[in-house]
């Protein structure tokens, strides 16, 4: 997944530094350290806080309002469920339902394996062909149990190069 380099200080420090300085600044700090770290570290917090000249409680409510932040390391795979009506009408509640039991896990978690971490979305731009799932930057359509089944199954399969 993009977006998973081990924890470094200097390097949320050099993200800091780059963006502190934009208007409304504090965002694009929280996305380009989740971009980078794949989550926002509480050591991140503190450093955000003091350079924007906000308190610890400011950033972290930010954090807590979008769905879209993380402050704990996900799996190696993202995988999100459309939860917009388009797809609710297209089978999405049953989908979630199959999803959470066939990963022992509900949203927001990351399965004992560290494999996948499963997060509701609310809309793909898919509407069209739901149920829609997205893992990365690729969207599945018209997603049932089976589907979502094989697709979990392919994320496990880890490929190896032979030279």
């Amino acid at each position: 997944m993009p977006g998973s380099a081990a924890w470094e200080p200097t390097a949320a420090q050099a993200i800091i530094d780059q963006l502190k300085s934009k208007p409304g600044a504090l965002l694009p700090i929280l996305h380009a350290i989740q971009d980078r770290f794949s989550y926002i570290p509480e050591e991140a917090v503190a450093l955000i806080a003091s350079a924007l000249k906000l308190t610890r409680a400011e950033v972290h409510g930010v954090i807590s309002f979008y769905h879209h932040f993380r402050t704990h390391q996900p799996g190696r795979h993202v995988v999100e469920i459309c939860r917009a009506e388009a797809c609710q009408a297209q089978g999405a509640r049953a989908l979630e339902a199959h999803a959470k039991a066939a990963l022992g896990v509900d949203y927001h978690q990351t399965t004992a394996d560290r494999t996948v971490t499963l997060e509701p979305v609310y809309c793909l731009g898919n509407c069209a062909c739901g149920p829609s799932v997205r893992v990365g930057d690729d969207i599945h359509a018209r997603v049932d149990a089976q589907a979502f089944d094989e697709l979990v199954e392919s994320l496990k399969t880890e490929r190896v190069e032979v030279r």
